[in-house]
Order: structure tokens, then sequence, then C-alpha cells
């Protein structure tokens, strides 16, 4: 059997997700919206660099969410934060916007 790398194109799914724009309004918006949504997130406030940021329990293990950072809830329920550059990358606004 001959294995090689092969090219393989991501689905066009939809998620949802939320920008970490501000230590205070926002971060504390997607903390909510985590845990009303049945994920698990915890605010860590002024931490040893001095910033604040999300500690997200994801499928793979604890992952931080840094000020500017995304977080998306996946096609599965799932919580993950993703860099912006990453997500700009990635993804497109879908039509219609906001979610319900």
């Amino acid at each position: 059997m001959n294995i090689r790398p092969t090219r393989f194109r991501k689905k066009p799914v939809e998620i949802v997700a939320m920008r970490v724009i501000n230590p205070v309004d926002s971060i504390e918006t997607v903390l909510r919206w985590i845990r009303r949504e049945g994920g698990t997130a915890y605010l860590h406030l002024n931490c040893g660099d001095g910033e604040s940021h999300l500690l997200i329990r994801t499928l793979e293990g604890d992952m931080i969410a840094a000020l500017g950072d995304y977080v998306i809830r996946g096609v599965q329920g799932e919580f993950y934060p993703c860099k912006p550059d990453i997500f700009e990358a990635t993804y497109e606004l879908a039509e219609g916007g906001e979610a319900a």
C-alpha cells in the first residue's frame, strides 16, 4: 500500500462565533453565551501578564481565549477559541448574519 499526502477541502458548514474585544463587556458576554449554551468556561481577570482571558473547556482540553480571539461554537455544540488571522482566513459572514 502506497500512502501519500492527499488534498482535502473543508466542507461548507455554518458555525456561530463571538469575538472577545475588550476585557470587561465582551469577555463577560462571551462567557455568559458559552455557559448558556451548555459549555464550560472561566473568566481569569488580570492574570500574571496583567491581561484577562477566558479558559474554555474543549474536547481537546482547556484552551485560552485572549483578547482579540474568536470563540466558536462548532457543529456539535462544542466551544473553542480561534486566533483572528485563522478565523478570517477560514470563515466569512453567513447570509442572515446574526444567530437566533
